[in-house]
């Protein structure tokens, strides 16, 4: 084998090992992706997300029900409603009219399964996400009343 056949060898083998690394890399990221959605992106798909998302908007009025660990409540963008389900701890300051975003699935009833809620951590926060949702639909309050997280 030349010296120049050699070289040409290593370099393929070394093509081949960076195709199967970026390979592994994009299978892993593909897997832990969790796409957002508001309400009414959901409303206007014709099917619902498959795999785990997230939805995000304001918890709404009179709509939580706690029973031990198991909770409902619906979250909107005021325009779309879904109702979700969650079996666990709520966060300390998770309340009716405030910024939420649930992470789950729905099953095969078209339920939203949250295994994460997330809240808001004080008075002067909204996630990214729920702030341009709510800009989207009109309902944004001003950089003022609401903050918004960087």
């Amino acid at each position: 084998m030349t010296q120049r056949q050699t070289r040409l060898l290593f370099l393929a083998l070394g093509l081949f090992m960076l195709g199967v690394t970026a390979f592994i890399a994009l299978t892993a990221l593909g897997d832990n992706l969790v796409y957002f959605k508001t309400p009414t992106d959901i409303a206007e798909s014709p099917t619902l997300p498959k795999g785990k998302i997230r939805i995000g908007g304001l918890v709404a009025e009179e709509s939580l029900y706690q029973a031990g660990l198991e909770s409902r409540f619906v979250v909107t963008d005021l325009q779309n409603l879904i109702d979700v389900s969650f079996q666990g701890v709520l966060p300390d300051l998770f309340r009716e009219g405030q910024g939420v975003v649930a992470e789950g699935q729905f099953d095969q009833t078209g339920a939203f399964i949250a295994d994460t809620v997330l809240a808001k951590h004080d008075e002067n926060y909204m996630p990214r996400e729920v702030a341009d949702a709510l800009k989207e639909t009109g309902v944004w309050q001003g950089d003022d009343a609401l903050g918004v997280a960087e």
